[in-house]
């Protein structure tokens, strides 16, 4: 279910009054590829509840390379909402989720392992509540980027 912040923060009260746990992790998820379907099922398992902040086009465009995201926002994020691990999505326009993370206060925070720990936005908030950070290893050599060299080798090749 794609849904505003603040329709999130009421679901999130009902879990947590039904003794539900709160995964959080974000990400643009602009070409959807088997390592994101794994990473999430892997997030999922470290909770009850499952919500993915997807980054909208202006924020993609802050810090990916020229032309990215490659899909819109809007079919991202409908991408992500259909993967069933995920029980809710909420697009962000913000380079970071630190605000969603103060408003959320997520019972896990989850990022890939290629992020030190020091580098993962939110963790230090979700700490000082002592909520828990997880880093979920990677499927080797499979990334958007990567993905998207391989196309661009493949046309160079005239395929």
């Amino acid at each position: 279910m794609i849904v505003s912040l603040k329709k999130f923060l009421s679901i999130r009260d009902e879990c947590r009054d039904c003794g539900e746990k709160v995964v959080f992790t974000n990400g643009c998820f602009d070409i959807l590829h088997y390592g994101h379907l794994d990473y999430l099922i892997k997030a999922k398992k470290m909770g009850d509840i499952l919500v993915v902040a997807v980054n909208t086009d202006s924020s993609v465009k802050k810090f990916k390379a020229e032309g990215r995201p490659i899909i819109s926002e809007k079919y991202r994020a409908k991408l992500v909402d259909g993967l069933n691990p995920v029980d809710y999505v909420i697009l962000f326009g913000e380079e970071t989720p630190q605000k969603l993370i103060e408003r959320i206060r997520p019972d896990v925070l989850v990022k890939g392992a290629d992020y030190k720990l020091s580098e993962i936005v939110g963790a230090d908030i979700v700490r000082s509540y002592e909520g828990k950070v997880r880093r979920i290893k990677l499927v080797p050599g499979l990334s958007t980027t990567r993905i998207l060299l391989k196309i661009k080798e493949s046309n160079n090749l005239g395929i």
